[in-house]
């Protein structure tokens, strides 16, 4: 028995795949990727009239680029044999795609407006290193001293196995993550820089509690970037609030929808993308278009904790946010875009003053992995959207104050708790798996992609009252008693008096955060995996176990044991270096982009009549609360890996069965 759990624990691969297509076969020649300019992100000003078509034009785009991705996946051997395949089959064929995509684009603007220039030159994509190729020979893999200690040969044993064993660019489905792309969270220096309030500041906030998505809401929509579009995300999101939220929702289908908030005046949608654990499970999405065809495989983990703060402002007064304003805060394509408009943050509980950008965290025991995303905190007073969702909103600037012309809202601050293990990366995540957010199949689940989608829909007077009570200075809201605690981190031995360092940089709208922002827990909040479990059940009482005050879980919520993972050598920059918050072009766009059918039935508070789209010819997968996970095989490797990974199964059994016989010996004498 012992001889058959080693060998189904260090034989299998992902999927059930054979032992030559583990080897490498289907994966990118040197962990490969395909880097295309972001049109969406160009596209400042887009006339009303025109903006569902070209919203359905850069959807095209999204799907192009994954089209070639899997092409580019599947052509290993060809690459190998012919330098100038890639570039041939691949590369040369979606430039022209594209040139024909934003032809269509710039004949749609021009209709009812002026042609953006320079979109012929949007065309190109290259083919450029995805960074996950195993380290040279003699080198060890970066995981946060995950290897420290091991010899030489061992590690690049394992080098082999994170490189090669899942794909060049490694994860259950060959598209990551990979053992670089994590870091121990104790060799990450404090990194968090909260503005001081003063003068006019906005020091209250208000919780709303929406729970953890336990109604199974999925799909790999997204109404704000592609309205009308199956599939337009190419990953699958988790939703909380809103429960009507797809491609095809309108704005009426929007404020007449169920929610999950214990305060039904808040049918605001919250969502973000899936984070999934790569153990080879085969969720109801494997054979879905944003799901395993994707490259987003693995068993999707429900958040043990959501909390959904709004905070106010160190500078002024924070105004109501327009009915159905669209935020997004992060880049899904920042991988290949570059950190400009990234967001992410990962960390764990009891060390949320180490905040980490482009890594994913490994957390100590009786630590959970936390993402908190902090949203844009200032508004341009007029538009509810914008032509690439971003310019109608804005981060503080460092010292808290809203750029010119914009006005103060009520920041958003999400904060997602997962209770995942630190995977184990010396044997590339087969004895613990390695966990990973969804993303488009070429940003290869990197840490940095992460993001965060909002679209708020609270009935006016509870708008009111979060207005008022932020800026008064309270603390209200049904989620009120889920806020995490200020205090410092558990007792880990570490860094206890090096405080903030603010050379660590600052994270995009970090200048706007007050002193509300949540930290690091004190005792009895979510720092603990016991004690906590079931308390965002979205019926009004999930503030009892984690409300900061100790009820429930309290020794292992406070101190997480020191130590677990073998000393590294300290990485105090891994992932901090925030991209500063670009200016934003402030726009005259009309109001935003709504969903289907929707007519002028919204009238979105007096901001004008919200856009209609077209209608789509297929329907979103949306699959419903999962079942059981099916199980998919693994153990399908040769017998000679099987026969050479066995020998010390085998050898434990000798020794087993001889203890027995000294035993038995023993005994009669």
């Amino acid at each position: 028995m012992a001889a058959n759990v080693y060998a189904s624990a260090t034989d299998g691969g992902w999927d059930g795949e054979a032992a030559e297509t583990r080897s490498g076969a289907g994966a990118p020649a040197g962990g490969a990727t395909i880097d295309c300019p972001d049109v969406g992100t160009k596209l400042t000003s887009v006339p009303e009239q025109a903006r569902a078509e070209v919203d359905k034009e850069l959807a095209l785009l999204d799907e192009q680029i994954a089209q070639a991705y899997q092409r580019l996946s599947a052509s290993a051997q060809q690459i190998q044999q012919d330098s100038g395949f890639a570039e041939s089959a691949i590369v040369n064929p979606l430039k022209d795609k594209r040139a024909a995509t934003l032809e269509r684009i710039g004949i749609a603007i021009d209709r009812v407006g002026d042609r953006p220039e320079g979109l012929d030159a949007l065309a190109a994509c290259t083919l450029r290193e995805s960074g996950n190729q195993p380290p040279a020979e003699g080198e060890g893999q970066d995981g946060g001293g995950e290897e420290s200690g091991q010899d030489q040969g061992e590690g690049q044993q394992n080098d082999q196995e994170q490189g090669q064993g899942q794909g060049a660019n490694g994860g259950q489905a060959g598209n990551g993550p990979v053992a670089a792309d994590f870091v121990d969270i104790k060799n990450v220096q404090p990194n968090v820089n909260t503005p001081r309030p003063e003068g006019n500041a906005s020091r209250g906030s208000f919780a709303t509690s929406c729970g953890v998505n336990e109604n199974g809401l999925f799909n790999s929509d997204n109404v704000i970037v592609a309205p009308g579009v199956s599939n337009g995300a190419h990953h699958f999101h988790d939703y909380v609030g809103n429960q009507a939220n797809d491609a095809f929702a309108s704005d009426q289908d929007l404020a007449n929808a169920e929610t999950s908030c214990v305060d039904q005046g808040d049918k605001s949608s919250y969502y973000w993308p899936v984070l999934r654990l790569q153990n080879g499970t085969q969720e109801q999405d494997a054979q879905k278009p944003g799901g395993g065809i994707e490259g987003n495989a693995g068993e999707i983990v429900t958040p043990k904790q959501v909390t959904l703060n709004f905070v106010g402002s160190p500078r002024d007064k924070v105004t109501a946010m327009p009915r159905l304003l669209r935020i997004i805060t992060g880049d899904a394509k920042a991988f290949v875009n570059g950190p400009a408009n990234a967001n992410a943050s990962w960390s764990c509980t009891g060390f949320e003053d180490r905040q980490l950008k482009d890594k994913y965290p490994l957390c100590p025991q009786g630590s959970d992995v936390v993402r908190t995303f902090k949203f844009q905190s200032c508004w341009d007073g007029r538009n509810i959207d914008s032509a690439n969702h971003r310019t109608h909103v804005a981060f503080a600037d460092a010292a808290g104050a809203c750029p010119s012309g914009f006005r103060a809202i009520p920041q958003l601050v999400q904060r997602i708790v997962y209770d995942v293990d630190a995977p184990s990366l010396q044997d590339g995540g087969r004895t613990t798996p390695l966990f990973a957010v969804d993303s488009f199949p070429e940003q290869l689940h990197k840490p940095v992609t992460d993001h965060g989608d909002f679209i708020n829909v609270f009935d006016e007077n509870l708008m009111k009252k979060m207005v008022d009570c932020i800026n008064e200075g309270r603390t209200c809201g049904a989620g009120a008693g889920e806020e995490p605690g200020q205090g410092e981190e558990p007792g880990q031995g570490e860094d206890p008096g090096q405080g903030e360092d603010p050379g660590q940089g600052e994270e995009p709208g970090q200048g706007e955060q007050p002193s509300q922002t949540p930290e690091a827990p004190q005792d009895g909040n979510a720092g603990g995996k016991p004690g906590d479990a079931g308390g965002d059940d979205g019926k009004g009482d999930d503030g009892n176990g984690e409300d900061g005050k100790g009820d429930d879980g309290k020794g292992e919520a406070s101190e997480p044991p020191a130590a677990e993972k073998p000393t590294a050598e300290p990485k105090p920059g891994d992932g901090s270096e925030a991209p500063g918050a670009t200016a934003p072009e402030v726009l005259a766009t009309p109001s935003s982009g709504g969903g289907t059918g929707d007519k002028g039935g919204q009238d979105a508070d007096g901001l004008g009549e919200s856009q209609a789209v077209g209608t789509a010819t297929s329907a979103a997968p949306t699959p419903s609360a999962p079942s059981q996970p099916e199980s998919q095989a693994v153990g399908q490797g040769g017998l000679a890996d099987t026969g050479a990974q066995l020998w010390p199964a085998a050898a434990g059994a000798v020794l087993v069965l001889s203890g027995f016989v000294v035993l038995r010996r023993v005994r009669r004498s």
